[in-house]
């Protein structure tokens, strides 16, 4: 387990798949997700198994305190010889949308990620519509790095996708605490 404050970071199970696919079978989840079309039972199955085998990154599942599992966060495109990744979140209970969850658990897995695997540079992409997830990101020390424009067709035309990223020293330097990160 990975502590946060709200939240804890656990490794995925077997028994989580149908969970993910209730969650990415949701139009308005998947929304903010890179991928657009539904997601069968073999085809998360089939993710799942790669993630078992992947050396390039990991993905934890979101718990808050009562043990309710409500997204993933995880990082992906490791890259040991310059100690980065690409980090990529979901909450996806969309009761626990805009109530610090998602902070809590990115500064735990920044926490992690900087503090025991000793990465230097963490960043992430994020479509231009999704300010709750742009502000998130700002508040756990997340700087906008570039814009790649018109790089997502969604509700009938293209949106932008944003280029953010913390490097270790500012995180620490800033020391972002789940608790600010909340506010």
């Amino acid at each position: 387990m990975i502590p946060g404050q709200k939240t804890r970071l656990r490794a995925i199970e077997r028994e989580d798949i149908p969970t993910f696919v209730r969650w990415l079978n949701d139009p308005e989840v998947r929304h903010y997700l890179k991928i657009y079309l539904p997601m069968s039972k073999a085809e998360e199955e089939e993710w799942f198994e790669t993630q078992m085998e992947d050396d390039s990154g990991r993905v934890f599942g979101i718990e808050t305190e009562e043990s309710v599992l409500i997204g993933n966060v995880g990082l992906s495109d490791l890259d040991w010889k310059n100690r980065s990744a690409f980090l990529g979140i979901v909450i996806a209970e969309k009761e626990y949308w805009g109530r610090g969850y998602g902070s809590d658990a990115i500064v735990a897995l920044l926490r992690f990620a900087f503090g025991e695997m000793n990465l230097h540079r963490i960043h992430l992409s994020v479509f231009d519509f999704n300010q709750r997830a742009i502000r998130c990101y700002e508040k756990c020390g997340f700087r906008h790095e570039g814009r790649a424009r018109e790089a997502l067709f969604r509700d009938g035309r293209y949106h932008d996708a944003l280029q953010l990223a913390v490097l270790r020293r500012e995180f620490f330097d800033n020391e972002v605490t789940a608790g600010e990160a909340l506010d």
